[in-house]
């Protein structure tokens, strides 16, 4: 059985001469929480559009609930909060969610109960009755966020769900992710705060210029060691040996630097070290974290956005 929710080969987007999606490659399983990470401008907001069914790919293909993107029926199981957004702010915050219930064809007997649940769990229930007119941008969000979930969606596209949200607004969010997780919803999340990725995502993709980098889970980046080592001198022969206990053997002036699979290899180098006589001054380890990761593939000549 192909547990595949979201599956795309080579798509492809130009605008004229511009290629805002070079060559997009990627497979979201079902039930995980899926980070869509790049700096800006590499092309991620195309690709969830792209997804959606909003812009038509130049080239390549893609399914999406095991179907082609744009199909009308698949199209309904999906909830999408974007990025920039206008709402109706003459509605309530109450009729805004009826409203976009109503466009999902739902029954009003439904919505009655789906509403104010809704309302109590991005915590706006006080407000359900006032104008979003009246709401502050972290409240504009969570609406937002409701809105995504008023279908009960099986897949959940999440552009930058955080964005205006304080330390409290993020914490929901999380919760609420977790929550659609437990639930088997699939949430592809994209979002610049790599430290909410970090603890929310199951697995990374790592996109730059249009075209995935790289696809990794988050357990595999835990579990990976950064080690530093420094000795009273080092030999050629010291510096291939180490070679043997991990990867990505490096030299730093006096000091040593490589990753190992987990921190056990700490111990054995250790010893093999002390083994051929070396004289060890520090041997430091610790994880990756995901901000390092993503400079590391990204790459740090990447401008600012």
């Amino acid at each position: 059985m192909n547990d595949s929710v979201i599956d795309t080969r080579g798509l492809r987007k130009r605008y004229g001469a511009k290629v805002a999606v070079e060559d997009l490659t990627l497979s979201v399983r079902l039930g995980e929480v899926f980070g869509f990470l790049g700096p800006n401008g590499a092309g991620k907001t195309t690709s969830v559009k792209m997804l959606l069914g909003l812009a038509a790919p130049t080239a390549g293909s893609a399914t999406v609930l095991g179907k082609p993107i744009g199909d009308r029926a698949s199209r309904a199981r999906i909830g999408f909060l974007p990025e920039h957004f206008r709402f109706h702010e003459w509605l309530t915050g109450r009729e805004f969610l009826r409203l976009h219930g109503r466009l999902h064809g739902m029954p009003g007997r439904l919505l009655d109960e789906r509403i104010p649940a809704l309302l109590r769990r991005v915590d706006l229930e006080d407000a359900a009755d006032r104008r979003v007119h009246g709401y502050s941008k972290g409240m504009i969000q969570r609406i937002g966020i409701a809105q995504a979930l008023i279908n009960a969606p099986e897949l959940v596209l999440l552009d930058e769900p955080t964005s205006g949200l304080d330390p409290i607004g993020r914490l929901l969010v999380r919760d609420i992710i977790a929550e659609l997780k437990s639930l088997g919803t699939t949430v592809f999340l994209n979002s610049h705060l790599l430290s909410e990725v970090e603890v929310t995502c199951d697995r990374v993709a790592f996109v730059k210029r249009g075209r995935v980098l790289r696809e990794m889970s988050l357990q595999a980046a835990d579990d990976a060691v950064e080690v530093e080592i420094r000795l009273d001198s080092h030999s050629e022969e010291i510096v291939r040996g180490l070679g043997g206990f991990g990867r990505g053997v490096a030299v730093d002036g006096d000091l040593i630097r490589m990753t190992v699979a987990s921190e056990d290899a700490v111990p054995e180098i250790a010893s093999w070290l002390v083994g051929r006589g070396a004289r060890i001054y520090r041997l430091a380890s610790g994880r990756k974290s995901l901000e390092q990761l993503f400079l590391e593939i990204i790459g740090e000549d990447e401008r600012a956005g």
